[in-house]
């Protein structure tokens, strides 16, 4: 495989051997690695010194379902560490069937230049000026180059946010039906991109480069295996199709753990309009979709098509995170104004969570009222028009905070809390607190080990053994995340047999033995080296601390603060 070395001040582009350093690793080991040893922790997120890496997973390419996952990586402008977001669709597997193995992205075009990339086949790749795609939002966007360049194309790119370099920029890509409706959401790295000048990334999707195998047979057993477990689980398998992952509205709301009205609740009264059952019997009824395909080699099909009472389509796919930022975090139980939402921030750009905790912010201030979807949606589009209030919703929650002088904003990092109140679910706020991420819940997601309608055994209320089982669910999540594996398909792993499929791959894909303790041990490293870049970037234990409002206000209804102590915290990555 090939690193595609991109540089914008001088528009080259250079294919590249592997060092042998990368040859056995993908994804967030690769793009944080990467990172860690060619930008300096110290540069501005903006400047041209950072560098955007994109990095299909160790398995994206191969026979293995469920693998079709991009890291993303850079400095983040929002956090102001080292960041790694994550991104489905069709690029990680095309990139992977180009002996593509990481774009790297590096310098800085030109004032107000945007360019596209476009990468053919596994030899050629070229910059392209597109100065009449600045400004195009990105349904527009992909529209347009699916017409020059063809429909056989995965395409990565950004929206006005981007362009403008805002903090909730987020990086959209292509589905299988060829909309920009999966988003590399976290960490503001769409303005990064739009700092390079780059507009869009366009990968043929007819590649047919085999994959590094060193035993081809042991693989595709091993991957068969793999499969069939994931099938026959109940979750992944029938239920995910069923409902999407909107089937944890109604169980998190139930623990308290709903975050509403700016988590000033752990319960929203509305959530039976919103719930997975709802909207799947909503789109039933309108027409639309349900168990929709949206990404390459997936098995599970957890996707969804919303669509209107006319049946026009409105949105793909409507997720837990969003139904809750754009839901119950703003106080809003109008379906049709979610799902508005959720295609509004697909296509100026933004990360729905970041953007909907900013509203929550500015509604919990008084700037509006909490349940006003029409306010929400009229702030979304003064994001896309760059006036002052839209340009503070499109940098986040802190901007808000900071503009109103309120103090009550759910962030770590600078990056906002996801849909599980950190105090009804307190190994959460472990992950929040300690992952190099910012507050980033599939970094070390522990709602199974805490809740008992999801198999929980630990008071999810309480601190014993939260930071134990954040640790080892952060340092696991840092090895999936490196191989590519989508995390609703991790039910495959979840048995000692299913984590053996695992081992025998990465034993049959490197030619190395590979078992619990090398598993471990590059999840260990992954974060290490995450760690140094954020020290070296001026980050100390103070940071990795909760907003004041976890710890003093009691959240109904259960009335719980956070109870895990500062060393505790600080405890996390003791190895």
């Amino acid at each position: 495989m090939k690193f595609l070395r991109v540089n914008m001040t001088t528009q080259t582009v250079q294919y590249q051997d592997v060092p042998d350093a990368y040859a056995l690793v993908g994804g967030r080991a690769l793009t944080s690695f990467m990172v860690s040893e060619e930008v300096p922790a110290t540069v501005d997120p903006l400047g041209a010194e950072n560098k955007l890496i994109f990095a299909p997973g160790y398995f994206s390419g191969t026979s293995l379902i469920n693998t079709s996952r991009l890291s993303v990586g850079a400095k983040s402008p929002l956090t102001g560490g080292i960041k790694e977001s994550n991104v489905g669709g069709t690029v990680a597997f095309s990139l992977a069937k180009l002996g593509i193995k990481a774009i790297i992205v590096e310098g800085k075009a030109p004032s107000d230049n945007y360019f596209v990339l476009n990468v053919e086949d596994e030899n050629t790749a070229s910059l392209i000026l597109a100065t009449q795609l600045v400004g195009e939002r990105t349904y527009a966007t992909t529209k347009k180059l699916h017409k020059d360049f063809g429909a056989g194309k995965s395409i990565t790119c950004i929206g006005p946010a981007g362009e403008m370099q805002l903090l909730s920029a987020s990086i959209q890509s292509t589905d299988l039906d060829g909309r920009p409706c999966r988003a590399a959401g976290r960490g503001g790295l769409g303005a990064v991109m739009g700092s390079k000048g780059l507009k869009a990334i366009i990968v043929d999707r007819r590649g047919k480069m085999p994959p590094e195998l060193i035993d081809a047979e042991k693989f595709k057993k091993a991957s068969k295996r793999y499969a069939k477990d994931v099938r026959a689980d109940e979750f992944s398998g029938e239920i995910l199709g069923e409902f999407g992952t909107a089937i944890l509205v109604e169980p998190i709301n139930a623990a308290g753990g709903f975050p509403t009205n700016n988590a000033r609740m752990g319960q929203f009264d509305g959530v039976e309009k919103i719930s997975g059952e709802t909207i799947a019997r909503v789109i039933k009824e309108r027409g639309g979709k349900n168990k929709h395909k949206g990404c390459s080699q997936c098995i599970i099909d957890c996707s969804n098509e919303f669509v209107t009472k006319e049946g026009e389509y409105v949105t793909s796919s409507l997720e837990y995170e969003t139904i809750w930022s754009m839901g119950g975090m703003i106080g809003n139980d109008n379906l049709d104004a979610i799902a508005r939402l959720d295609f509004l921030c697909d296509d100026i750009g933004l990360d729905t969570m970041n953007t909907g905790a900013a509203l929550a912010v500015a509604f919990d201030a008084g700037y509006r009222e909490f349940g006003d979807f029409e306010a929400a949606i009229a702030l979304v589009e003064e994001v896309a028009a760059g006036t002052e209030m839209g340009r503070l919703i499109g940098n986040g929650p802190d901007s808000v905070g900071k503009h109103f002088n309120h103090s009550r904003v759910p962030t770590v990092k600078g990056q906002s809390i996801a849909a599980y109140d950190p105090r009804a679910i307190q190994g959460m706020a472990v992950t929040y607190a300690t992952t190099p991420m910012g507050a980033d819940h599939t970094a070390g997601w522990v709602v199974d080990q805490n809740l008992e309608a999801f198999g929980g055994t630990v008071n999810a209320r309480g601190s014993k053994g939260q930071v134990e089982i954040s640790r080892d669910t952060q340092i696991h999540m840092a090895a999936v995340d490196t191989v590519g594996i989508c995390d609703f398909a991790q039910s495959g792993l979840a048995t000692e047999a299913g984590i053996g499929n695992v081992f025998a791959m990465m034993s049959a894909k490197s030619g190395q033995n590979y078992g619990q303790e090398e598993w471990t041990e590059l999840g260990k490293l992954v974060i290490k080296v995450e760690l140094e870049f954020n020290r070296q970037a001026g980050f100390t234990s103070a940071d990795d601390r909760l907003p004041p409002m976890f710890y003093n206000e009691p959240l109904p209804p259960y009335n719980v603060v956070v109870k895990v102590s500062d060393a505790e915290m600080d405890s996390t990555f003791d190895f």
